[in-house]
């Protein structure tokens, strides 16, 4: 039978071992908002690529654009195909797709950051939780630390 972990209420652990939970939650909750916010960066990156897809239309062929080599780097070029775009598939890896595909693939990688965005917000939340009550139990603790010392 494997042994199950014991369960330890915060109201018994002394002030020192509280302040090193609370240490952790603190690292657990910086490291958990700073993917929310990588995530709601790369989100805002595939909807700017749908902004870009949509550009792409027949009636720019021809035209001259600036095509982007990197986030601050343009160079000018000719639009030869309005109906094709090549798109960055991760690792390296680049594939053509009609701009419709293209609009769904971005849509896709959409979606499932948001999902991700939405799991990750309810971890977030639990953790704030999980830290206020730890933060409560702390303060308590501290006020009765006080009144115990003058009773003796």
């Amino acid at each position: 039978m494997a042994a199950q972990p014991q369960q330890i209420s915060v109201a018994d652990l002394d002030i020192s071992q509280l302040a090193d939970v609370r240490r952790q939650l603190e690292e657990e909750l910086s490291h958990l908002t700073n993917s929310f916010s990588q995530l709601k960066q790369a989100q805002a990156k595939f909807r700017s690529c749908i902004d870009s897809v949509k550009e792409v239309k027949p009636e720019n062929k021809g035209k001259t654009i600036l095509v982007p080599l990197t986030n601050s780097l343009y160079v000018p070029g000719k639009l030869r195909d309005a109906e094709n775009v090549i798109i960055d598939v991760g690792t390296g890896y680049y594939i053509q797709k009609t701009r419709a595909q293209a609009v769904k693939h971005y849509e896709q990688k959409i979606d499932f950051i948001k999902s991700n965005l939405d799991a990750l917000q309810e971890t977030i939340q639990k953790k704030q939780d999980n830290m206020n009550y730890l933060v409560s139990v702390i303060q308590s603790k501290l006020q009765a630390q006080p009144s115990g010392n003058n009773k003796e």
